[in-house]
């Protein structure tokens, strides 16, 4: 048996690994979207000056920002239940990527708010808007204009990084290869195979997000 990379193989696990790919899309997708919620909120309350708000969303941010996601998967899959929380393997995995691409898409909801002048805040609090209204209506539809290429960018990083709860045996796309690869001895196929489907995954998002970011600073 050829323990060196073998096409032959490759379209024989290509169906397999195509499932696990469909399982990280469905979380990665599941994710971001919840992930950018709570982004969404505790970056207006990163932007907040009471600190009742301020301080608990700084916290969050440098917490989740400060471990690594792999200690994040692990203590809500095997952490929780010990409080009595039993969320299974998929939720498990969820919860933690959401949590963790929540934090940095606070950062950068942060960092878009800030970019808008602040005078726009003051003609708004003229006007009579409320600090509530002028968020939703002034501030925050410009920012999210202007970090839109920067949450592509977290959905693609979160794609890769969403391998990581293979270690809770959820079946996404590496943890398909290694299941190839413990029963086949072929480290080399499956795991190029995974590698080429990232890439066909990651490559016309980054183009995508390139390409719309190019036609902002011309319209701009």
């Amino acid at each position: 048996m050829s323990l060196g990379f073998r096409p032959d193989l490759l379209v024989d696990i290509l169906p397999e690994l195509l499932q696990g790919a469909k399982i990280t899309v469905e979380l990665t997708v599941v994710s971001v979207a919840i992930g950018t919620l709570i982004g969404l909120v505790v970056g207006v309350c990163r932007v907040s000056h009471l600190k009742v708000l301020n301080v608990p969303a700084a916290l969050y941010v440098e917490v989740l920002r400060g471990t690594p996601l792999l200690v994040q998967v692990m203590i809500v899959y095997y952490g929780l239940p010990n409080l009595g929380i039993n969320l299974g393997q998929m939720t498990s995995g969820i919860v933690a990527l959401s949590l963790n691409s929540g934090a940095y898409v606070a950062e950068i909801f942060k960092a878009g708010i800030k970019s808008i002048k602040k005078g726009q805040t003051e003609a708004s609090f003229s006007l009579g808007m409320t600090y509530g209204q002028t968020m939703r209506f002034v501030i925050l539809p410009q920012a999210v204009r202007n970090i839109l290429p920067a949450l592509g960018n977290e959905f693609i990083a979160l794609i890769k990084d969403s391998s990581l709860v293979s270690v809770i045996a959820i079946e996404e796309l590496l943890r398909r290869g290694m299941i190839v690869y413990s029963r086949t001895y072929n480290a080399w196929t499956p795991l190029i195979g995974v590698a080429i489907i990232y890439l066909c995954m990651t490559i016309p998002l980054s183009r995508m997000v390139a390409f719309v970011e190019k036609r902002w600073e011309i319209n701009d």
